[in-house]
């Protein structure tokens, strides 16, 4: 533990830097325990406190400017495959989403305080075309308030903290290793829990191509969309009809349930049209499947969509 402390306190900015920098890029090492640390540190006079919150803020800035571009040019493939890389479960994207839509850019002041929210709303801002100055103003301020509460909290419990670190310097090496152990346990748990959140949606699901050729024989499935009326803007699959709130309020009336139902989302896992095919199976209907891969796997196998327009008309 002396090796990162030493690391600290020799390089200090640039390990906060750095740090930052590779947390905002997605990777599961914490930053705001390096930011409270070097908080202590700025209170007893071994850095300047507002250099620091500018380093802090602007490496999260260059690392949530990337995703935003990645979401600008590359939409909803980017946020899939952050979902695929989070700790946390697969159902990031449509929460995200649902939180984006709400709040729109405003999200982004507070986004970094909701875990595995940070990346994926900055490349949702860039899917939904919101604008490079208003990403930079509340971004930036979202991350000054994160950063900045970091070091108050460390500069407010210095006293405690330089206790702390004193404590764990004497530890050497045996203070390294209990922080690894935490660090592992942690995305142990959180990789255990992503797979039993996957166990739990294990049913049959339907192929695009199997799909498509039921459509050709002019067989008429319920076909359902659970993403978020922002994506849908992208278009949908012919006939699909929207479903963006709860399954058991507006889609079930009127439908028989002993027809096929077919949902689909744009999500790891087909999480969230597995969840709500759940749902309708709970409610009586026999024949419901999700589809496998969803709208990406359609796209990817050069099915026509349709704009949510047309299929309103």
């Amino acid at each position: 533990m002396s090796y990162l402390l030493q690391l600290i306190e020799q390089y200090g900015l640039a390990a906060v830097f750095l740090n930052v920098l590779v947390e905002q890029g997605g990777a599961p090492v914490p930053a705001y325990p390096t930011l409270v640390i070097t908080g202590a540190l700025a209170d007893r006079g071994d850095y300047s406190i507002g250099l620091l919150l500018a380093v802090a803020v602007s490496a999260a800035l260059i690392a949530d400017l990337a995703w935003y571009f990645a979401g600008k040019y590359y939409g909803r493939k980017v946020m899939s495959t952050l979902c695929r890389i989070s700790l946390s479960p697969d159902s990031c994207v449509r929460q995200t989403e649902s939180v984006f839509v709400r709040w729109g850019p405003v999200s982004l002041v507070f986004a970094k305080f909701i875990p595995g929210f940070a990346s994926v709303a900055s490349a949702l801002a860039g899917t939904a075309g919101t604008r490079r100055g208003t990403f930079i103003v509340f971004d930036a301020l979202g991350s000054a308030l994160w950063a900045g509460s970091a070091i108050y909290l460390g500069s407010l419990f210095s006293t405690a903290i330089d206790d702390l670190l004193n404590v764990l310097e004497q530890l050497g090496k045996g203070g390294l290793l209990l922080v690894t152990i935490a660090l592992a346990a942690f995305i142990a748990a959180k990789w255990w829990q992503r797979r039993r959140f996957v166990a739990s949606l294990r049913m049959a699901r339907i192929s695009v191509d199997e799909l498509h050729r039921l459509l050709q024989q002019g067989e008429r499935p319920t076909i359902v969309d659970v993403r978020s009326p922002l994506l849908q803007q992208g278009g949908r699959i012919p006939g699909a009809i929207s479903l963006t709130g709860d399954v058991s309020g507006t889609f079930v009336s009127g439908l028989p349930s002993d027809g096929e139902v077919i949902l689909y989302c744009a999500c790891p896992n087909d999480a969230s049209a597995a969840r709500a095919a759940k749902q309708l199976m709970q409610l009586g209907y026999r024949r419901v499947r999700p589809l496998h891969g969803g709208i990406d796997a359609w796209v990817e196998a050069g099915y026509s969509l349709e704009t949510a327009a047309a299929a309103s008309n």
